[in-house]
């Protein structure tokens, strides 16, 4: 090889790497996608946990949905209070009043309680064992096999006696919990109190038909709603009004409580 060959293959590369560089350079003018500051912003303050308790797919996802007007500052439940506070700030709101999420498990039926159960031998998870008919006599009943317990990154959900618990001092509301339930049972409430009065069942069948599968399971009798108007019957079954239930009058709220033939009204929530 001579002085010649090597000048030319050096020019050669010398040559592409220029032009290589400028297309590069074009090419990142001309497709960049412009980020809105606010945005990278909120990334900052946002946990990076991507746990999806704000029903966008990650942090990055609420983050573009906050700076661009179209989500509120206070759905990272990870994050909490300090965070929606932080949002706020960068997006020059005010921050109404905030309320911790908790998981609420709308079945309060142990094993005992539950009627027409036959022996389950196939994979021990809610999601298959929701796809056998005869498993329990109630459809809408608490599985018990702990896929929500699977599915929390806090240990805040145990399943007791057959029975999904929530551990109120760990949970922070963040959904996974819901999600993992194939039935539905487990919701995510805002709670205005360390503690709420709740309708542990789900079942919207006919009374007669409730009473055939569970001992616990609201029978749409309407006592509750005789005593307190926060409460309503639909389809069959006990729904509380939250924005009365907070203005409601302790007392008349026990009785309705205590009126419940089934005791399917109870308490959820921190002592």
């Amino acid at each position: 090889m001579n002085l010649v060959t090597i000048f030319i293959s050096a020019g050669t590369m010398l040559g592409l790497a220029v032009i290589f560089s400028y297309i590069l350079g074009w090419a990142n003018n001309a497709f960049r996608v412009e980020i809105d500051p606010r945005a990278e912003a909120a990334m900052e303050v946002l946990p990076g946990a991507n746990c999806g308790g704000c029903s966008y797919v990650g942090c990055g996802d609420y983050a573009v949905a906050v700076a661009a007007g179209e989500a509120p500052v206070n759905l990272c439940v990870v994050g909490g209070p300090t965070c929606a506070a932080e949002l706020a700030a960068i997006m020059g709101v005010e921050l109404g009043e905030t309320f911790p999420n908790y998981a609420i498990v709308h079945c309060g039926a142990h094993s005992e309680d539950r009627l027409h159960r036959s022996e389950y031998l196939g994979e021990q998870s809610c999601f298959t064992a929701n796809l056998v008919k005869s498993i329990q006599g109630c459809v809408y009943g608490c599985l018990g096999f702990g896929d929500c317990v699977e599915a929390c990154n806090y240990d805040a959900i145990q399943v007791i006696d057959g029975l999904a618990t929530v551990d109120y001092e760990k949970c922070i509301g963040c959904g996974a919990c819901a999600k993992a339930c194939p039935r539905n049972i487990i919701s995510i409430n805002p709670f205005e109190k360390n503690s709420i009065l709740v309708v542990k069942c789900a079942n919207h069948d006919a009374g007669k038909a409730v009473k055939g599968v569970c001992k616990t399971g609201c029978i749409g009798c309407k006592a509750c709603a005789k005593v307190s108007s926060t409460f309503t019957i639909t389809d069959n079954l006990s729904v509380i009004d939250y924005d009365k239930y907070i203005q409601a009058d302790t007392e008349e709220i026990d009785k309705a409580v205590k009126k419940c033939p089934v005791k399917c009204l109870g308490f959820a929530g921190k002592p």
